[in-house]
Parts: C-alpha cells; structure tokens; sequence
C-alpha cells in the first residue's frame, strides 16, 4: 500500500477552484480510427443532442464537492477537469456514490478531448469498481469483478453483492480479467466496501506508459500495465502519442444511455467527493 505522507489538496472543501467543467463530448475510438460518434450510427444508436450545453452539475456543500446530471435525471453527463497536469502520482480521495451512479475517476485525460484512462466507479448493476476503461483509446475494458445490489421487501437496495454472469447486463470474461497484471476477487472486494458510506480509492500511476495500481479501504483492487495491454486495436505506442506522459484527472458523470438507461445513472443520483489529495512522484 502507498504511503500516504507527502500529500497535497486538490481540493479545497468550499469552491470548485483549481478546476473546470467539461461536457461529456466524444471523439475517436482509438488514435486513428473511426469517431465514436459515427460507430454510433453505424450501430443504430441515436446520438447525444448538443451534448456540450448540458455540461453536469458541480458544486460545494457541506464541506463535500458533488457531482449531478445537468439537469437531475436529463441523461447528460459531464466531467469535472483539474486545471493541472500531472504526470507520475498517487492520488487518494473519499467517494460517496448513490446507487445507481456509473462515475469514475480519469488520469493522463486530456484537457479539450475526452482521451484518457478511467478507473472506474460503476456503482450500478453490472458495475466494476477498481478496474479500468480506455476513453479513446480503443475502449478497452480490464476489471477484475462486477457488482450488484441486494433489495429489501420493498425493494430498497441495502448493499452491494456480486453480478450474476448468468443474467448480467455486462459480463466480467476471462479476457478482460486477464488483461489485468492484478484482479481482487470480489468477495474481498464485498469485505471492505462500506455501503452507503465514505470509502477510501487510491490510485497510483507510474510511467510514460503507465502502471496503474488501484485501492479500496486499503484492499489492492486491480494493476494494469498499459505499455503491454492486450486488446482489440488497442496500440501503446499510439496511446503514448495522444497522451504524453502527463494528463489532467477528472471526476466523472455518465450520461445515459439507450442499453442502460436510469440502470447507468439514477434520476437524481449523485456521486459525493471529499479528501482529493495527491503526490507526485519523481
């Protein structure tokens, strides 16, 4: 586990400083390829209207920095951007998502387009938590489990368990396993995850092409290495072009969508974030 002295706020618990909203907008499918937008059609799935005037909501309460659809239960996601680049680091930050919630946090994200590396925070059926999605960069999918949730008599969900393979929505397969250097198993996983609390995600990220280690309450969650990932026209080399070595990190909230619909992310769900701090690394 990293260490966690040395640590500085990214942010300040009373105003969105040092950062800036973006709209969910699309663009390539991976360096080179087809736009996603034009995959979209191909596909017959209607695509977002105008999207960049619906950026999501952010703002302050309580100390918490919170993250909403423009306008609650509209379908329209959007990020929120840090100002700064960084390049080797581990960031730490507390998360509160509702259920369902599908948000994430991107790394080595550029500032005007949507390529990135996610960590995701799928907070919904057949959501991984811990595992990893290539923004642009050829889509990839690495995740170590998915998640479920478990309702009372009345329908409430109470707490998360595992998805089913049998009648997920988005199965987890060997071969997005196996891109992992690391996977928890979600029973470990189910043993830390507090619900309806405050949970603790540590990400590091080391490397032009990077490392990138992820942490649950202290549980080590997934590794991926980027400069060997195997997957459908995913290209390091390529990647390392777009990228660089240095990125912003945002907070996302995803949009909604024809296959998922409110399953992606609740009408008037939110995603709460607190304790945003990070190292940088030589």
């Amino acid at each position: 586990m990293p260490q966690s002295d040395s640590f500085v706020p990214l942010f300040d618990g009373e105003s969105l400083a040092g950062w800036h909203a973006a709209p969910r907008v699309y663009g390539d499918l991976y360096p080179g390829g087809p736009s996603l937008l034009e995959h979209f059609d191909s596909l017959g799935i209607q695509r977002p209207v105008e999207p960049e005037k619906h950026p999501a909501r952010w703002y302050v309460e309580d100390g918490v920095l919170v993250g909403e659809q423009d306008t609650p239960g509209s379908g329209y996601g959007g990020y929120l951007v840090s100002d700064q680049a960084f390049g080797d680091f581990e960031l730490k930050l507390d998360m509160r998502p509702d259920w369902p919630a599908d948000t994430g946090v991107m790394i080595r994200r550029q500032r005007d387009s949507w390529e990135g590396f996610q960590v995701l925070v799928d907070h919904r059926p057949s959501g991984g938590i811990g595992g990893f999605f290539g923004n642009g960069l050829a889509s990839f999918s690495a995740v170590p489990f998915a998640i479920d949730v478990v309702r009372d008599e009345n329908g409430q969900p109470t707490g998360l368990v595992a998805d089913n393979p049998a009648t997920s929505v988005e199965p987890v397969t060997e071969e997005k396993r196996a891109r992992l250097r690391y996977a928890a198993d979600v029973d470990d996983f189910l043993k830390v995850w507090r619900w309806d609390d405050w949970n603790e995600l540590t990400i590091r990220c080391v490397g032009a092409l990077p490392v990138i280690t992820t942490w649950i309450n202290g549980l080590k969650i997934a590794e991926l290495d980027t400069a060997t990932l195997d997957s459908p026209n995913y290209d390091p080399e390529a990647v390392l072009g777009v990228l660089g070595d240095r990125g912003h990190i945002a907070l996302e909230v995803h949009d909604n969508d024809e296959m998922f619909g409110e399953a992606r992310w609740g009408k008037g769900a939110q995603c709460r974030w607190r304790n945003i701090r990070i190292k940088e690394l030589s």
